[in-house]
């Protein structure tokens, strides 16, 4: 009988992509395994067509959290009863807790696996887990913790690059959606929009850059987002709708994906769109700054724009306002690393 191994990362866009090296690692290294994924509903997606995941495993936080908040504790122990019976019936040989949390580790405690295997980290309820393992020495390699556990594990990993599965179906809707949009030859994508102001880029240098892009290579730009993010990406575009358009709240994650399968090159800042250009083998550009870049990356083709500061990285505290480390990346020198790997 197979060993059936579950991961535990139930979020965030720019986490799943950068841990996707995992589950090929497992069945290169372990006599392929059954897979399981351990993640939210709405990310779901992201996972779908990845051929060494087996089956995924979806848990709603989101139900967990209004049941604890509206202290509706009954029927969050029900919850928790059924999705403990659930997880038991899959009889788990190893659970791996890739997010470190209190409540991963609650997770994998629950889902009976006989060894758990998680990141050290301050959070509480290290005792839940048989092993753990620390992220591994600073490093500025892309998805380095996720490289050093499988170090650790002994598990060899020959490719180090994240990666990116997209079904046909899900191509051919991107493909409709763009042609709908005018757009017929080749572009490229912008992902400007982030959850924290502080890993933006100043706003109104995008038009100036989609200019120069559309100058240089002849490429109209397409912004992606979501729907929150239409009105400052209708601001970035302002007029000149020939040269750029938007796809915010009009593409879901997956055909957002596609978009960058297709597309010449992706800009963008520390968001899970930009990590997902090097998941999926398309040139990209990150532009860094409050946040830890990874400056070693997988492939050549994925170049990273960060200018350190006494006050570097601040990632969630920032001490400023205006954020001049991201103010210090300039549209020549972003067109200068395009030139090279175009």
């Amino acid at each position: 009988m197979k060993r059936r191994i579950l991961i535990i990362r139930p979020s965030s866009i720019g986490d799943i992509v950068m841990a996707s090296l995992v589950p090929r690692a497992l069945k290169e290294g372990l006599d392929s395994p059954e897979i399981h994924w351990l993640v939210e509903p709405g990310l779901s997606p992201l996972l779908e067509a990845n051929p060494f995941v087996d089956e995924l495993i979806l848990w709603d936080k989101s139900k967990w959290i209004r049941l604890t908040k509206h202290l509706k504790l009954l029927s969050l122990l029900n919850e928790v009863r059924e999705f403990r019976s659930h997880m038991h019936d899959k009889n788990y040989d190893l659970a791996l807790d890739l997010q470190g949390l209190f409540r991963s580790r609650i997770l994998a405690y629950l889902s009976g696996s006989r060894e758990r295997i998680g990141f050290a980290s301050k959070e509480p309820g290290g005792i839940l887990m048989t092993r753990l393992i620390s992220k591994g020495p600073d490093s500025t390699r892309m998805s380095s913790e996720y490289l050093y556990l499988m170090k650790e594990m002994n598990i060899e990993v020959k490719d180090p690059a994240p990666s990116l599965f997209i079904a046909k179906e899900i191509a051919s809707r991107a493909k409709r959606l763009l042609q709908r949009k005018g757009v017929e030859g080749p572009f490229l994508t912008f992902a400007p929009f982030t959850t924290r102001p502080q890993k933006h880029w100043i706003i109104d240098r995008w038009h100036g850059l989609a200019l120069k892009l559309y100058r240089e290579f002849g490429l109209p730009s397409i912004i992606l987002g979501g729907p929150e993010d239409k009105e400052m990406a209708e601001r970035i575009m302002g007029n000149d709708h020939s040269v750029m358009t938007h796809l915010c709240g009009q593409a879901t994650i997956m055909e957002s994906a596609a978009v960058i399968s297709m597309s010449e090159v992706l800009i963008g800042v520390d968001t899970g769109l930009t990590h997902m250009g090097t998941a999926l083998k398309r040139p990209t550009v990150a532009l860094f700054g409050a946040t830890c870049p990874y400056l070693d990356t997988p492939l050549e083709t994925t170049r990273v724009i960060y200018h350190r500061r006494p006050c570097s990285p601040c990632k969630r505290r920032p001490t400023c306002e205006d954020f001049p480390c991201m103010g210090d990346i300039t549209e020549n020198e972003i067109v200068k690393e395009l030139k090279k790997i175009l």
